[in-house]
């Protein structure tokens, strides 16, 4: 990480010394140009999805917990994972202090804002402003169950942090205790594939269902078309996201605002700002662990249909709380201050 973050000062500072602009405005995560970026005399601006480290990370390695950020190589020794907690150490404090030199920070969710001014300490200079989600469309799906089926749909890219098996373990769970004569169920992957990994993982996950011998109520989608994603989404009843501190959950959002019931992993975007409740109206599931999941998928399938209608409904006004509309209003109200100091 801190030779990427070199890479990019020496880039930065090549583009500076071409064209000094009066703003420098960074949606990249490239904090360490900040320094820089000052130095040329410039209004530093940043809207900062992620923190490049965070306190939960060196809490992982510290715990030697193997994930798909920590190796397992790493996590199985004492040693590797001092050294690492160490070098996160070291990083986080440079992090820190380049993050501090920003005039402006944006940041996309309440967990991004906690950690940020956690690390860089200039609450005051640090905004809330939630990313645009283009849900139009999907507010138009009809939310009645006559138009769809009892599939549950998980929409990602096929990267190990969305943890897709953990979905297929958990509806596994929920096909072992649905009632015989309940209507069949299915479980739709939509996703891309970036690369070789991700196709192997893909069809590690057809292997992952066939082995829980549910490959039947299984479907994978790669690379789906705008519209067909639309399709399905109008079709599901609910909608699984399993990524364990998602900084927001744009997909969440996408459920919501379609009508299908969100069933989220309980942590950051969807737990502190996305699956709350709507003028006191639940508007989906939290869930952790395989078994957590699959009670929330039950529970949904046992929901008398008014009670579903509610909290769709209730779903669908919290979505459009994210809108593009209010993207512009808070990114404007957020930088007029600085704008009209120049």
């Amino acid at each position: 990480m801190i030779g990427q973050s070199l890479g990019s000062v020496y880039l930065s500072w090549e583009a500076l010394s071409k064209f000094t602009p009066q703003f420098y405005f960074d949606t990249s995560g490239y904090a360490f140009t900040y320094p820089l970026a000052r130095m040329f005399g410039c209004k530093v601006i940043c809207y900062t999805h992620y923190p490049t480290i965070s306190s939960d990370m060196v809490s992982r390695v510290w715990k030697r917990s193997s994930m798909y950020n920590n190796d397992a190589l790493i996590a199985k020794s004492v040693w590797l994972s001092r050294c690492k907690v160490i070098y996160y150490t070291l990083f986080s404090w440079m992090y820190g202090f380049v993050g501090s030199c920003a005039h402006l920070v944006m940041v996309n969710s309440s967990w991004t804002q906690s950690h940020i001014e956690k690390l860089w300490k200039i609450p005051e200079r640090t905004k809330k402003v939630y990313p645009p989600c283009d849900t139009a469309g999907l507010q138009e799906l009809p939310l009645e169950m006559s138009n769809r089926n009892h599939n549950f749909i998980s929409v990602a890219q096929f990267r190990p942090e969305k943890a897709h098996t953990l979905q297929l373990e958990a509806f596994a769970v929920a096909l072992s205790k649905v009632d015989a004569d309940s209507p069949s169920l299915k479980l739709q992957f939509v996703g891309s594939c970036r690369n070789k990994e991700d196709e192997d993982r893909l069809q590690k996950l057809k292997d992952k269902a066939v082995d829980l011998n549910i490959e039947n109520n299984v479907e994978f989608y790669k690379n789906l078309m705008y519209r067909d994603l639309v399709r399905l989404l109008g079709g599901a009843i609910a909608g699984l996201h399993s990524m364990v501190d998602e900084h927001f959950g744009i997909s969440v959002v996408e459920y919501m605002a379609a009508g299908a019931i969100p069933i989220a992993h309980n942590s950051a975007g969807p737990k502190m700002d996305i699956v709350l409740d709507e003028d006191g109206c639940q508007t989906g599931f939290l869930a952790s662990d395989a078994d957590e999941y699959a009670n929330a998928i039950l529970q949904l399938l046992k929901m008398p249909e008014r009670q579903r209608l509610d909290m769709a409904t209730a779903a669908r006004r919290r979505a459009s709380k994210f809108s593009e509309e209010r993207f512009y209003e808070d990114f404007k109200n957020a930088i007029h201050p600085i704008l009209s100091v120049s």
